[in-house]
């Protein structure tokens, strides 16, 4: 796990500016740094280090190849580094190895079979520059689902690109304005949506493509190397035929190959345990497959509605793993709180990013490497809302059935042209005008009606949430899960993970998001994943052959913390307030200071907390932090 950055066109001084870059991120790697010019060219290439594998000099980067032509940079881990170098080495790759690290083994793999089959080759979490110096390219590429960020775009005539988009921020002709246009759709998911940043003419590399880079005209060619929309429609044309019980052996099979190739590490490793499915089933297929006692993580709070620190106890002490917990409160949020700006590089509104932090930070003090159970929700249908949104859809049909869908499109346009603030005509043109179980899912995330007034830019970019049509899939919840998977998960969860983890130079590695793992899983039938009221049905499956079905059958929690109660008094209310009084002086040219304001009389004097509150603290705390 490490932090790269480039610049392609620079002009001045090459060095200096690359290593601002390298020095923002010494978070993300702070063992060791590096860095390599083409002076002729104006190609600076630079990293940070967090040692993790072949731990010697050997695995430095930039790493150049043997003849000097191609030169890497490389963020993340290729579980499958030495089958790729068993497999070049039988197909006829004779030259000496210099070391064991999977940088040299990918670095050597796109000199022999170029960009695009080691691309598809390659199983693991990444974000990588390759200068190619005899075509004169960059080329910059990132894994399937966007474990791992990469931001680019133009600086000053320079085209940079980063793991952070604050280290970008450090370059002397940065003076990129504020994407106005990102804030609407900020406002309504919490976080800004690929391609797009926050900043005008940066943007974040597509997961699962790679980007070209002409390093004489930068000139660029982006390309897709795997498409997790194929993948679903793959899945669907070709399901899984064998029974559940089989479709268990089938995961739990590949589970136990993903999990040991993502404990290969020369430093301690461990796992986070939050007491629910999906880290139960990473912990107890680790512990499965160790030899040693799995370390285990988990924080807790004091308020029995957020708490399952008790929970993960209880599957820790039946694994039998070497077990941490914390008990943290208000004191420690606040703490993270002020580090949040300087985390996340832009706006993010994800309230679980604070125990995310916390559980991290505490994590980093015993080991350098923690495994996660994130995605899946995404993958095997773990979200209520995906069943609230159907029920809401089979509401509304059987409320207007008897009325003409021209009609009651009209009567919905209507209330959406004078709806304003009004919230009674908001609902009324949502629910007059859906049709489909996409919009009805979308519907119980909206904003509220004052929401759409949050930005002063009412003009929204294309909206990557419907970037496909309704229907694609033929069941309507896939469909659901498949533009979580798209959207939501990389753009937050993973994102939220990454960043959190970071912050304390923690490499964060997730089985559930191996390449072989979902395709699987968009192969098998609904009603495995969801049947009888039962989420998850077939993770459960594998699961029960490790831990007790009693000390899992409880309502889902999620990993979230009584945020709506930490603010109502003491420091946390008195940093929001102080945020919303600073940061209105900051913020005042881009958002409706009166509607802001709102929601903090909503929550002051009503009693009413909306997590918009939130997306406006963070949005102008990140404002006061970064200008």
């Amino acid at each position: 796990m490490c932090g790269i950055a480039g610049m392609i066109g620079y002009r001045g001084d090459g060095a200096g500016e690359i290593q601002k870059m390298n020095e923002r991120m010494i978070h993300r790697g702070p063992d060791a740094g590096g860095y390599f010019l083409d002076e002729n060219h104006h190609v600076a290439l630079g990293h940070r280090r967090l040692a993790i594998v072949d731990l010697s000099e050997n695995g430095a980067q930039p790493m150049h190849s043997p003849d000097e032509r191609y030169v890497l940079v490389y963020n993340g881990e290729v579980y499958n580094f030495r089958e790729l170098r068993k497999q070049m080495e039988s197909d006829g790759e004779r030259g000496a190895w210099r070391g064991g690290s999977d940088t040299e083994v990918i670095l050597r793999a796109f000199a022999f079979y170029g960009v695009e089959q080691t691309l598809r080759k390659m199983k693991g979490m990444f974000a990588l520059a390759l200068y190619d110096r005899q075509k004169g390219r960059v080329t910059l590429a990132r894994d399937r689902m966007g474990e791992k960020p990469l931001y680019y775009g133009m600086v000053d005539g320079c085209f940079a690109f980063a793991s952070d988009i604050a280290a970008i921020r450090e370059l002397s002709g940065f003076h990129n304005e504020i994407d106005c246009r990102v804030l609407p759709l900020y406002f309504q998911y919490g976080y800004i949506p690929a391609p797009y940043s926050i900043y005008q003419d940066i943007y974040k590399l597509t997961p699962g493509t790679w980007l070209n880079v002409d390093v004489s005209t930068l000139a660029r060619e982006q390309h897709s190397y795997w498409d997790l929309m194929q993948v679903a429609k793959e899945g669907e044309a070709h399901p899984f035929l064998g029974t559940r019980a089989q479709a268990a052996d089938r995961l739990e099979e590949l589970l136990k190959e993903t999990v040991r190739g993502q404990m290969i590490s020369d430093v301690p490793l461990g796992a986070f345990l939050s007491g629910g499915i999906d880290s139960a089933l990473v912990v107890s297929i680790m512990q499965a497959v160790s030899d040693i006692r799995v370390r285990t993580f988990t924080i807790g709070f004091e308020s029995e509605k957020y708490n399952e620190a008790e929970h993960a106890k209880a599957i820790a002490a039946h694994l039998r793993t070497a077990h941490t917990e914390l008990y943290v409160g208000k004191r420690e949020a606040c703490e993270v709180i002020a580090q949040i700006a300087e985390c996340f590089g832009e706006p993010f509104a994800d309230s679980s990013q604070i125990p995310t932090m916390l559980v991290s930070r505490m994590t980093r003090e015993h080991v350098t490497v923690s495994l996660s159970g994130d995605a899946g929700d995404e993958l095997f249908c773990g979200y209520n809302t995906y069943r609230v949104a159907e029920e809401e859809l089979r509401k509304l049909k059987k409320k207007y059935h008897r009325l003409p869908g021209g009609i009651r499109h009209a009567v919905g346009g209507l209330c959406g042209r004078f709806e304003g603030k009004n919230e009674l005509l908001h609902k009324a043109h949502a629910y007059l005008t859906m049709e489909t179980l996409e919009e009805a899912h979308r519907y119980i995330g909206q904003e509220e009606a004052r929401t759409t007034y949050l930005s002063k830019v009412r003009t929204r970019l294309q909206d990557a949430y419907f970037e496909y049509p309704a229907g694609f899939l033929r069941d309507g919840v896939a469909n659901l899960m498949l533009m979580d998977a798209l959207h939501y998960l990389p753009d937050d969860i993973l994102v939220k993970v990454d960043r959190s983890g970071m912050q304390y130079s923690l490499e964060t590695r997730m089985p559930l998001l191996d390449r072989d793992v979902i395709e699987f899983a968009w192969t098998l039938p609904m009603d495995y994943k969801f049947s009888e009221g039962v989420t998850k049905r077939v993770m459960r499956d594998v699961l029960y052959r490790y831990v007790p079905r009693e000390l899992m059958e409880r309502p889902k929690k999620g990993f979230s913390i009584p945020l709506h109660e930490w603010l109502k008094e003491g420091e946390l209310r008195e940093w929001a307030r102080g945020v919303l009084s600073d940061g209105r002086k900051q913020c005042a040219d881009i958002i409706d200071v009166r509607t802001a304001d709102s929601y903090w009389k909503d929550y002051t004097e009503r009693g009413v907390f909306s997590e918009k509150l939130w997306y406006i603290l963070m949005l102008e705390q990140w404002m006061m932090r970064s200008r």
